[in-house]
Protein backbone atom coordinates (compact mmCIF):
# COMPACT_ATOMS: atom_id res chain seq x y z
CA UNK A 1 0.00 0.00 0.00
CA UNK A 2 1.11 3.53 -0.80
CA UNK A 3 0.77 6.66 1.57
CA UNK A 4 1.08 9.86 -0.42
CA UNK A 5 2.78 12.19 2.00
CA UNK A 6 1.88 16.23 1.44
CA UNK A 7 5.02 16.91 0.04
CA UNK A 8 4.53 13.90 -2.91
CA UNK A 9 6.70 11.55 -1.31
CA UNK A 10 5.91 7.44 -1.43
CA UNK A 11 5.80 5.85 1.65
CA UNK A 12 5.39 2.02 1.66
CA UNK A 13 2.73 1.06 4.59
CA UNK A 14 1.21 -1.99 5.68
CA UNK A 15 -2.19 -3.12 8.07
CA UNK A 16 -3.21 -5.99 9.68
CA UNK A 17 -5.40 -7.41 12.62
CA UNK A 18 -8.24 -6.26 14.24
CA UNK A 19 -9.36 -3.89 16.70
CA UNK A 20 -8.52 -0.39 17.69
CA UNK A 21 -5.73 1.23 15.53
CA UNK A 22 -1.90 1.31 16.65
CA UNK A 23 0.43 2.67 14.48
CA UNK A 24 4.61 1.40 14.72
CA UNK A 25 7.63 3.49 14.10
CA UNK A 26 10.58 1.51 13.31
CA UNK A 27 13.89 2.19 14.56
CA UNK A 28 17.27 3.40 12.55
CA UNK A 29 17.06 6.64 11.61
CA UNK A 30 17.77 5.18 8.04
CA UNK A 31 16.77 1.71 8.29
CA UNK A 32 12.97 0.31 7.61
CA UNK A 33 10.04 -1.81 9.32
CA UNK A 34 11.09 -4.89 11.02
CA UNK A 35 8.25 -5.15 13.22
CA UNK A 36 6.45 -8.23 11.52
CA UNK A 37 6.83 -9.87 14.83
CA UNK A 38 5.36 -7.67 16.77
CA UNK A 39 2.09 -7.30 14.08
CA UNK A 40 1.96 -11.17 14.88
CA UNK A 41 2.21 -10.56 18.77
CA UNK A 42 -0.53 -7.75 18.99
CA UNK A 43 -2.56 -8.38 15.59
CA UNK A 44 -5.66 -9.90 18.08
CA UNK A 45 -5.91 -6.83 19.83
CA UNK A 46 -5.28 -4.16 17.41
CA UNK A 47 -5.14 -3.14 13.70
CA UNK A 48 -1.60 -2.94 13.14
CA UNK A 49 -0.13 -0.21 10.68
CA UNK A 50 3.58 -0.93 9.41
CA UNK A 51 5.09 2.14 7.59
CA UNK A 52 8.52 2.75 6.34
CA UNK A 53 9.87 6.14 7.34
CA UNK A 54 11.04 8.45 4.39
CA UNK A 55 13.84 7.65 2.24
CA UNK A 56 13.72 4.10 3.60
CA UNK A 57 13.51 0.66 2.50
CA UNK A 58 10.06 -0.17 0.48
CA UNK A 59 9.43 4.33 0.62
CA UNK A 60 10.81 6.46 -2.37
CA UNK A 61 14.41 7.23 -2.17
CA UNK A 62 14.21 10.91 -2.21
CA UNK A 63 16.37 13.85 -0.94
CA UNK A 64 14.45 14.30 2.87
CA UNK A 65 14.35 16.83 4.32
CA UNK A 66 15.85 14.73 7.13
CA UNK A 67 14.15 16.37 10.52
CA UNK A 68 12.02 15.32 12.64
CA UNK A 69 9.46 17.65 12.11
CA UNK A 70 9.24 16.41 8.16
CA UNK A 71 9.08 12.78 9.94
CA UNK A 72 5.95 13.75 11.75
CA UNK A 73 4.09 15.20 8.87
CA UNK A 74 5.23 11.93 7.44
CA UNK A 75 3.21 9.85 10.56
CA UNK A 76 0.13 12.13 9.89
CA UNK A 77 -0.37 11.40 6.29
CA UNK A 78 -0.19 7.70 7.45
CA UNK A 79 -2.45 8.45 10.58
CA UNK A 80 -4.62 9.98 7.90
CA UNK A 81 -4.40 7.97 5.03
CA UNK A 82 -5.88 5.07 7.12
CA UNK A 83 -8.85 7.34 7.81
CA UNK A 84 -7.69 7.58 11.76
CA UNK A 85 -9.32 9.88 13.82
CA UNK A 86 -7.22 9.08 17.26
CA UNK A 87 -4.20 5.87 17.40
CA UNK A 88 -2.00 4.37 20.06
CA UNK A 89 1.62 4.93 18.59
CA UNK A 90 4.33 2.45 19.20
CA UNK A 91 7.67 3.08 18.49
CA UNK A 92 11.36 1.53 19.16
CA UNK A 93 15.13 3.34 19.70
CA UNK A 94 14.54 5.84 17.20
CA UNK A 95 11.28 5.32 16.27
CA UNK A 96 10.18 5.75 19.85
CA UNK A 97 11.41 9.21 19.78
CA UNK A 98 9.55 9.55 16.94
CA UNK A 99 6.51 8.96 18.56
CA UNK A 100 7.07 10.82 21.59
CA UNK A 101 7.58 13.82 19.47
CA UNK A 102 4.14 13.44 17.36
CA UNK A 103 2.56 12.27 20.75
CA UNK A 104 4.20 16.00 21.92
CA UNK A 105 2.95 18.04 18.50
CA UNK A 106 -0.51 16.47 18.11
CA UNK A 107 -1.75 14.45 21.59
CA UNK A 108 -5.48 14.82 20.21
CA UNK A 109 -4.59 12.29 17.51
CA UNK A 110 -3.55 9.86 20.21
CA UNK A 111 -4.89 7.85 22.32
CA UNK A 112 -1.39 6.21 24.31
CA UNK A 113 2.31 6.21 24.00
CA UNK A 114 4.34 2.52 23.85
CA UNK A 115 8.11 3.88 24.28
CA UNK A 116 10.23 0.72 23.42
CA UNK A 117 13.94 0.87 23.80
CA UNK A 118 14.55 4.52 23.89
CA UNK A 119 16.93 6.79 25.40
CA UNK A 120 15.20 9.15 27.53
CA UNK A 121 15.17 13.30 26.53
CA UNK A 122 18.67 13.85 28.70
CA UNK A 123 21.01 14.94 26.07
CA UNK A 124 22.78 12.38 23.76
CA UNK A 125 25.93 12.89 25.25
CA UNK A 126 24.80 11.55 28.81
CA UNK A 127 24.43 8.01 27.11
CA UNK A 128 26.27 7.37 23.87
CA UNK A 129 29.53 7.18 25.07
CA UNK A 130 28.54 4.39 27.58
CA UNK A 131 26.79 2.76 24.62
CA UNK A 132 29.82 2.37 22.37
CA UNK A 133 31.95 1.39 25.75
CA UNK A 134 29.29 -1.82 25.79
CA UNK A 135 28.40 -2.49 22.07
CA UNK A 136 32.47 -3.18 21.48
CA UNK A 137 32.98 -5.13 24.74
CA UNK A 138 29.98 -7.15 23.79
CA UNK A 139 31.02 -7.54 20.31
CA UNK A 140 34.49 -8.30 21.65
CA UNK A 141 33.18 -11.37 23.49
CA UNK A 142 34.12 -13.61 19.87
CA UNK A 143 37.27 -11.50 19.19
CA UNK A 144 36.75 -12.78 15.03
CA UNK A 145 33.20 -10.92 14.69
CA UNK A 146 34.51 -8.04 15.89
CA UNK A 147 37.53 -7.59 13.65
CA UNK A 148 35.31 -9.00 10.69
CA UNK A 149 32.96 -6.13 11.63
CA UNK A 150 35.86 -3.59 11.61
CA UNK A 151 37.16 -4.65 8.50
CA UNK A 152 33.91 -4.42 6.36
CA UNK A 153 32.33 -1.07 4.68
CA UNK A 154 29.73 0.82 6.31
CA UNK A 155 26.41 -0.33 4.73
CA UNK A 156 27.39 -3.99 3.80
CA UNK A 157 24.79 -6.10 4.74
CA UNK A 158 27.20 -8.29 6.68
CA UNK A 159 28.34 -5.54 8.69
CA UNK A 160 25.06 -4.63 10.03
CA UNK A 161 24.09 -8.12 10.73
CA UNK A 162 27.77 -8.37 12.94
CA UNK A 163 26.68 -5.24 14.49
CA UNK A 164 22.45 -5.73 15.34
CA UNK A 165 23.81 -9.40 16.94
CA UNK A 166 25.49 -7.21 19.42
CA UNK A 167 22.01 -6.20 20.51
CA UNK A 168 20.96 -9.64 21.57
CA UNK A 169 21.22 -11.16 24.96
CA UNK A 170 21.14 -14.79 23.75
CA UNK A 171 24.68 -15.10 22.52
CA UNK A 172 24.24 -18.34 21.08
CA UNK A 173 21.16 -17.11 18.87
CA UNK A 174 22.13 -13.60 18.63
CA UNK A 175 23.60 -13.94 15.03
CA UNK A 176 20.62 -15.80 13.68
CA UNK A 177 18.51 -13.59 15.27
CA UNK A 178 20.52 -10.01 13.57
CA UNK A 179 20.33 -12.04 10.22
CA UNK A 180 16.53 -12.71 10.35
CA UNK A 181 16.28 -8.03 10.85
CA UNK A 182 18.59 -8.22 7.59
CA UNK A 183 15.56 -10.24 5.73
CA UNK A 184 14.46 -8.85 3.37
CA UNK A 185 17.75 -6.04 3.20
CA UNK A 186 17.48 -2.50 1.69
CA UNK A 187 20.14 0.06 1.39
CA UNK A 188 20.68 1.60 4.83
CA UNK A 189 20.34 5.65 4.07
CA UNK A 190 23.29 7.14 6.19
CA UNK A 191 22.00 10.69 4.69
CA UNK A 192 19.10 10.34 7.15
CA UNK A 193 20.78 8.55 9.69
CA UNK A 194 23.49 11.32 9.98
CA UNK A 195 20.90 14.33 9.68
CA UNK A 196 18.52 13.30 12.32
CA UNK A 197 21.10 12.19 14.72
CA UNK A 198 22.78 15.23 14.49
CA UNK A 199 19.15 17.02 15.28
CA UNK A 200 18.57 15.09 18.06
CA UNK A 201 22.16 15.95 19.89
CA UNK A 202 20.87 19.88 18.90
CA UNK A 203 17.64 19.56 20.57
CA UNK A 204 17.52 16.47 23.20
CA UNK A 205 18.02 17.88 26.71
CA UNK A 206 16.59 21.42 26.35
CA UNK A 207 14.38 23.10 29.36
CA UNK A 208 11.52 23.10 26.61
CA UNK A 209 11.45 19.88 26.12
CA UNK A 210 11.31 18.36 29.50
CA UNK A 211 8.39 20.72 30.13
CA UNK A 212 6.61 19.53 26.98
CA UNK A 213 6.88 16.33 28.45
CA UNK A 214 5.73 17.13 32.22
CA UNK A 215 2.49 18.80 30.15
CA UNK A 216 1.87 15.63 28.18
CA UNK A 217 -1.87 14.71 29.15
CA UNK A 218 -1.51 10.87 27.82
CA UNK A 219 -1.15 7.35 28.81
CA UNK A 220 2.52 6.45 28.46
CA UNK A 221 4.01 2.73 28.38
CA UNK A 222 7.65 2.29 28.66
CA UNK A 223 9.01 -0.86 27.89
CA UNK A 224 12.76 -1.92 28.38
CA UNK A 225 14.75 -5.23 28.08
CA UNK A 226 17.16 -4.48 31.02
CA UNK A 227 19.97 -6.22 29.17
CA UNK A 228 20.10 -3.45 26.59
CA UNK A 229 23.50 -1.84 25.61
CA UNK A 230 22.16 1.64 26.29
CA UNK A 231 22.39 2.49 29.87
CA UNK A 232 18.23 1.85 31.14
CA UNK A 233 19.12 5.11 33.29
CA UNK A 234 18.94 7.28 30.28
CA UNK A 235 15.17 6.21 30.21
CA UNK A 236 14.62 7.70 33.91
CA UNK A 237 14.71 11.30 32.56
CA UNK A 238 10.95 10.69 30.38
CA UNK A 239 9.77 8.44 33.45
CA UNK A 240 10.39 11.25 35.47
CA UNK A 241 8.83 14.28 33.47
CA UNK A 242 5.89 12.37 32.41
CA UNK A 243 2.30 12.87 34.10
CA UNK A 244 0.74 9.30 33.25
CA UNK A 245 3.36 6.83 32.87
CA UNK A 246 4.09 2.91 33.53
CA UNK A 247 7.41 1.19 33.41
CA UNK A 248 7.87 -2.94 32.37
CA UNK A 249 11.66 -3.88 32.64
CA UNK A 250 12.00 -7.36 30.81
CA UNK A 251 15.03 -8.76 32.60
CA UNK A 252 16.39 -11.42 29.95
CA UNK A 253 15.96 -9.21 26.98
CA UNK A 254 18.07 -7.09 24.90
CA UNK A 255 17.20 -3.91 22.42
CA UNK A 256 14.43 -5.89 20.70
CA UNK A 257 12.34 -7.70 23.60
CA UNK A 258 9.57 -8.75 21.94
CA UNK A 259 12.58 -11.14 20.11
CA UNK A 260 13.77 -12.26 23.24
CA UNK A 261 10.57 -11.93 25.58
CA UNK A 262 7.56 -12.40 23.49
CA UNK A 263 4.89 -13.09 25.83
CA UNK A 264 6.34 -10.81 28.15
CA UNK A 265 6.38 -8.02 25.67
CA UNK A 266 2.70 -9.14 24.84
CA UNK A 267 1.86 -9.13 27.75
CA UNK A 268 2.73 -5.56 28.66
CA UNK A 269 1.42 -4.03 25.27
CA UNK A 270 -1.31 -5.43 25.21
CA UNK A 271 -2.14 -4.15 28.34
CA UNK A 272 -1.40 -1.06 27.90
CA UNK A 273 -4.39 -1.42 24.58
CA UNK A 274 -7.20 -2.18 26.53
Amino acid sequence: MTVTTDDGVRLWASASGRGAPLVLCHGGPGLWDMFEDVAGLLDDRATVVRWDQRGCGRSERCAGPWTTDRFVADLDAVRRHFGLERTALLGHSWGAQLALSYALAHPERVTGLVYVSGTGIDPVSDWHGRFEENFLARLAEVPERLARWRDLKDGDREQAVLRWSAEFEDRERALEQAGRMADPWFEINFACNRALNAGTERSWGTPELYQACRALDLPVLIVDGARDLRPRTSVDSLERALPRVRRVILPQAGHLPWVEDPEGFRKAVAGALR
